[in-house]
């Protein structure tokens, strides 16, 4: 194997540890549960999770042109780290814990995200910066998707709880830690590049168009962490399915939907103009949230639960994709806008879980992401890219 490949697979590894940051919207059903939470109390674990993203993508990205990536990528693994032995430590022994826990796992996955994307291109080999991180994008989606695995797996054959997560994770970190410290990592510069500052990024908001589409990155993260959280849930209060052994399976084949849709949609883009494919994803997963509503019973539930990972799966970088095409020359400042639009996986979980309460019918909470995702359709028939 090339020297250049082996350098890459610490990085990948990195994106593995990046997905555990989405765990917050698991963990969601399985703390609510062990603490006896209100709807709206129990949406402050995906407000911890996401938070950081709003507040310190930016701030990590300066900080990063002056320090390097590598520096950074340890950083954010060691602060990910601190967040997953706390409550080892504390032994788990309050919901104020495991808050700072997932919200310096959260730090974490903010500063992985900010230093991996770049990072790839530095230890790829020349023309496979592209392949690479679509590799790395697809491990992260596995790293996701283990938050709601392990917990299921350790509950149906080991007889253990979530709580698992913790050191499985902590030890995996720590070996990414000390592998990427070990490898040799020649950062290239290009002393062309338009560095993004704060005003130039925030002065893009005056542009409708771009302020439009922020907001829908916005709404659209905020429904994957609602649905991620929720999901287990919905099922539970529907179906009466047991919130350890088999209600996680909902998030599960959440999860396994948008990776599949993920692939799918890099196909169907070879044929298909990036607009007419983001009107066609959204109407299907407007047509699965609405889905939920149908008392169809289990097997029809998992299925809505899987229409709805598909048409969720390509929102994300379409709205990104077609945004960077319309203004390719800001492509900087935009980049740094969406990935601070994250922090809606940190406000819209919490909406659901007011509508929740009010209505005492986590049914209802659905409306929620039902808005959200009428706003996408409507945003998608605003894309420049005709």
């Amino acid at each position: 194997m090339k020297k250049s490949n082996i350098r890459a697979i610490p990085i990948f590894f990195a994106f593995l540890c990046m997905g555990f940051g989405d765990v917050a919207g698991p963990l969601t059903s399985q703390i609510q549960n062990e603490f006896q939470l209100s709807n709206f109390l129990a949406g402050f674990i995906t407000f911890a999770g996401f938070i950081s993203f709003g507040l310190l993508s930016i701030p990590i990205g300066l900080y990063q042109d002056k320090k390097g990536k590598k520096h950074i990528l340890i950083l954010g693994l060691i602060v990910a780290f601190l967040g997953l032995i706390l409550p080892i430590i504390g032994q788990f022994s309050s919901f104020l814990l495991l808050l700072i826990s997932i919200l310096l796992l959260g730090i974490g996955a903010t500063t992985l995200q900010v230093a991996g994307n770049p990072i790839m291109r530095d230890v790829s080999p020349s023309g496979k910066y592209s392949r690479n991180l679509s590799y790395g994008q697809f491990i992260k989606a596995i790293g996701s998707l283990s938050g709601a695995v392990i917990p299921m797996i350790a509950a149906n054959y080991f007889g253990l709880d979530w709580k698992i997560l913790f050191p499985v994770y902590s030890v995996i970190i720590l070996i990414t830690v000390i592998y990427i410290w070990m490898t040799k990592i020649e950062e290239k510069q290009n002393s062309e590049k338009e560095v993004a500052t704060f005003s130039s990024c925030f002065n893009l908001l005056k542009n409708k168009y771009i302020a439009l589409m922020v907001f829908g990155i916005f709404l659209y993260v905020g429904s994957e962490v609602t649905m991620s959280a929720r999901l287990p849930s919905y099922l539970v209060d529907q179906y009466n399915i047991d919130v350890e052994k088999f209600a996680l399976g909902g998030t599960s084949l959440f999860f396994v939907a948008l990776m599949l849709g993920r692939f799918l949609g890099g196909v169907i883009l070879n044929k298909m103009q990036p607009k007419r494919f983001l009107i066609i994803t959204s109407m299907i997963s407007l047509a699965g949230i609405l889905g939920l509503f149908i008392p169809a019973g289990q097997f029809m539930a998992f299925m809505f639960i899987f229409i709805i990972g598909l048409g969720f799966a390509n929102i994300f970088p379409l709205i990104f994709s077609i945004t960077i095409d319309a203004y390719p020359n800001r492509s900087n400042e935009i980049s740094g806008l969406m990935v601070t639009a994250i922090i809606g996986g940190a406000i819209v979980p919490l909406l659901f879980g007011v509508i929740a309460d009010l209505a005492d019918n986590i049914l209802l909470g659905f409306i929620v992401p039902i808005i959200c995702i009428l706003y996408i359709i409507y945003l998608s028939f605003q894309t420049k890219n005709l």
